[in-house]
């Protein structure tokens, strides 16, 4: 299948065809492109894990489109577990303010608990970037989702974590150079994962899916 048919709402339409067979009380990562783009359900499999997990991360996602499709993101599957990372491409939005974007991520945690009784919360931390690896056409959109708007960010998303009674989850070490980048070797353009990248933090995220 060409690229171009990978929109977000031909993956919506897969999502909801799979979810006809899929297993309910599964472990399930939820979000946007840097969930999407996380081969969770390959390790797992490679691990053979002794749960089931799926994948239903969508590129481009911002958190209103999470909210509009969380039926056949989340709520269908009634996880056990749900980790989640969703917001980076609001904080990529300067017009987005983070009361707005944080509002709309607890409206999401909030209709999960509601539907998906006794669901357990993993709240992961927003990634790192790396400005100077960057291609140049993401240079403008990292300048506004800074590492430090960033760690501003994972503030308020610890703050949900408490509200929400979730767990914060932050497996960023093994991503971050020196200087808190994310690292050049584990980046395709500054922004978005690659597969080692994920494998270096994978060890850490198995820990929260067997406990």
């Amino acid at each position: 299948m060409s690229e171009e048919v990978w929109t977000k709402e031909y993956k919506i339409e897969r999502y909801r065809r799979m979810n006809e067979s899929a297993e309910k009380g599964s472990v399930l990562f939820a979000g946007s492109s840097l969930m999407e783009m996380f081969p969770v359900e390959q390790f797992a499999a490679e691990d053979r894990l002794p749960v089931t997990v799926y994948n239903r991360g969508v590129g481009g996602y911002v958190t209103d489109e999470l909210l509009e499709n969380i039926g056949v993101c989340i709520l269908d599957l009634a996880p056990r577990r749900l980790f989640i990372n969703i917001g980076t491409n609001d904080l990529s939005d300067a017009s987005r303010p983070m009361e707005r974007i944080m509002l709309n991520y607890a409206e999401i945690l909030t209709r999960v608990q509601q539907t998906v009784p006794g669901v357990e919360l993993y709240l992961m931390a927003y990634y790192p970037v790396n400005y100077d690896a960057a291609a140049p056409e993401l240079k403008d959109c990292l300048k506004i989702r800074s590492n430090e708007k960033i760690a501003l960010a994972n503030l308020e998303v610890m703050k949900l974590a408490e509200r929400f009674n979730a767990k914060y989850i932050d497996v960023n070490d093994p991503l971050k150079d020196e200087q808190g980048n994310l690292r050049a070797e584990f980046t395709y353009e500054g922004m978005h994962i690659n597969e080692n990248g994920y494998r270096a933090i994978y060890p850490l995220v198995k820990k929260y899916i067997l406990e």
